[in-house]
């Protein structure tokens, strides 16, 4: 089971991705397992050398004993210093952003694939937007063919 953000492909052009794990809480786990996360809006911030995942919705278990948690708190992403540092100078000196394209479980562990990226202009996303349009038009003249 894995959540995927397709706003993010569509409004960066991903140059880089790597895999970080997430601290989360038991309910949390157990929400995301049911599929009840939303990327949309979120994105990872690197401060006081740390990386953390914001504003990413983790739906309130429904079974949970404890359901006073925040749905879009800040979750601590585990990287390695290297890669934290690593990130944090890309982020400030090339004007890259760092967004999550894909929440999934690996090994019961749950992780969050991140895409380094720079933001598309308005002709950027137009042309892709084209690109795609033009694949579906043959794919659909292919199909017609057969």
């Amino acid at each position: 089971m894995s959540t995927l953000n397709r706003q993010a492909r569509f409004d960066y052009t991903i140059l880089e991705t790597l895999e970080a794990g997430l601290v989360l809480t038991g309910a949390e786990v157990k929400s995301i397992r049911a599929g009840q996360v939303s990327l949309q809006d979120a994105f990872v911030k690197v401060r006081d050398g740390e990386a953390w995942l914001m504003n990413c919705h983790i739906a309130p278990y429904s079974q949970a004993a404890d359901q006073t948690y925040e749905p879009t708190r800040a979750r601590k992403l585990l990287l390695s210093k290297k890669e934290i540092t690593s990130l944090g100078h890309k982020l400030a000196t090339e004007g890259l952003a760092l967004v999550p394209l894909k929440i999934y479980f690996t090994r019961n562990r749950a992780k969050v694939e991140l895409g380094l990226g720079r933001g598309k202009k308005k002709y950027d996303k137009r042309e892709s937007i084209k690109k795609r349009e033009t694949e579906r038009e043959t794919r659909r003249k292919i199909g017609k063919k057969i």
